[in-house]
């Protein structure tokens, strides 16, 4: 069974409802979009949810064992007075700490359905499994 590891942030109001805050950073405009990162038996993936964008939109990096996914996603054209505003745009970066032996030279990235999924084939396992 892979481990999953998900970010988000939760807050209670009034005790019981909960609202995933979204960690609006005052000091900087660069966010994180929403990131599962877990391993299986043959690869670590990494899977990030974000709409809006074309694979050729995303630059993606890895080094001293971090992933590391940037891009821009453009302000949506139209104006006017939100009611309510929660769809991000600007440049992101999302980092990952990759916690397996991976070969980054046959690594592939997907972007499909509003989701970049980068495989990252771990260098050895266990093959008797299969």
């Amino acid at each position: 069974m892979p481990t999953v590891i998900r970010k988000s942030v939760s807050s209670m109001l009034e005790g019981r409802e909960i609202l995933h805050s979204v960690s609006w950073q005052v000091s900087s405009s660069v966010w994180s979009p929403p990131t599962d990162a877990f391993d299986t038996e043959k690869a670590y993936v990494v899977r990030m949810e974000i709409a809006g964008m074309r694979e050729e939109d995303f630059e993606i990096a890895f080094q001293n064992g971090t992933l590391s996914i940037r891009g821009f996603r453009p302000d949506a054209p139209e104006r006017g007075a939100y009611h309510q505003m929660e769809i991000r745009s600007g440049k992101f970066v999302t980092r990952v700490a990759v916690t397996a032996d991976v070969d980054v030279d046959v690594a592939t990235a997907d972007y499909k359905d509003g989701f970049l999924t980068v495989l990252l084939p771990k260098t050895s396992f266990d093959t008797a499994q299969e």
